[in-house]
């Protein structure tokens, strides 16, 4: 359903529920305990999501919301599963790792909004993106609109979430849903590429940029200070003061 793997400061999580990686309970119970261990794990700069299906995720579960909405209760069944899904991208968009997530196949529904979730995008020319649940009468609900909105501004978001529009990658690097985009083929390499140098970065300075990041879409002022509070306590980390070091020596003896 979900792997997760360990390498020097990258963890590696592979999306692994044929076919299509659809996102029931279980998946978010096992994805949580995940993202509660990256949590706490200071030695860790990147977390990389990939998935070893043809597609990336293909959102929530359709048999789940069509059995639960064949039930009395099926729509706080279904409102326990999205409630389930915006807690669950939240935890992961506050993680101090950059989260990068790798989409070598169709990312609709939740699968893009779990996408949206991510700090970095990497995608594959050919693969879908978007948001159709306007066709089916529903919003994206698991942050879409909300995350969706801050990325490319209220007059694209409309666009796509009420016209339910299916993108490919090429077009998606064009609107800026996405960072980088490859052939099919070359994806897998500058992924992982891609994700080893981020994990070189010092964990402590990722998670403060991230930290500072957040704030600029608040109060400016508040942003500010926490710049500089930031800074102060990366000067004062024994890892900052050694990196500055290293450099300044290196730049001595050119």
């Amino acid at each position: 359903m979900l792997d997760m793997t360990i390498e020097g400061g990258l963890a590696t999580v592979v999306l692994n529920r044929p076919p299509a990686n659809a996102i029931n309970v279980e998946w978010l119970n096992t994805f949580d305990l995940m993202i509660e261990t990256m949590a706490r794990r200071s030695d860790v700069s990147v977390v990389h999501l990939r998935s070893a299906q043809k597609v990336f995720c293909a959102g929530a579960d359709l048999r789940l919301m069509s059995e639960s909405l064949g039930s009395p209760e099926g729509v706080d069944v279904m409102m326990n599963v999205v409630e389930r899904m915006q807690h669950t991208f939240d935890n992961l968009s506050r993680l101090p790792q950059v989260t990068l997530a790798e989409i070598g196949g169709a990312a609709l529904g939740g699968g893009f909004e779990l996408a949206l979730a991510c700090d970095l995008r990497i995608i594959s020319e050919g693969a879908m993106l978007g948001l159709p649940e306007a066709s089916l009468g529903l919003l994206p609900g698991a942050g879409g609109t909300q995350r969706l909105t801050q990325l490319v501004g209220p007059g694209l978001a409309t666009q796509l979430i009420l016209g339910a529009e299916t993108i490919n990658g090429v077009r998606a690097m064009d609107l800026h849903l996405v960072h980088w985009a490859y052939a099919t083929d070359m994806l897998p390499g500058q992924s992982l590429k891609l994700a080893r140098r981020l994990a070189s970065m010092p964990p402590l300075a990722i998670a403060a940029g991230k930290r500072c990041i957040a704030a600029a879409l608040t109060d400016r002022s508040f942003g500010l200070e926490l710049e500089r509070n930031e800074t102060r306590a990366l000067y004062e980390s024994h890892q900052t003061q050694a990196l500055v070091r290293q450099f300044i020596e290196k730049q001595t003896l050119r």
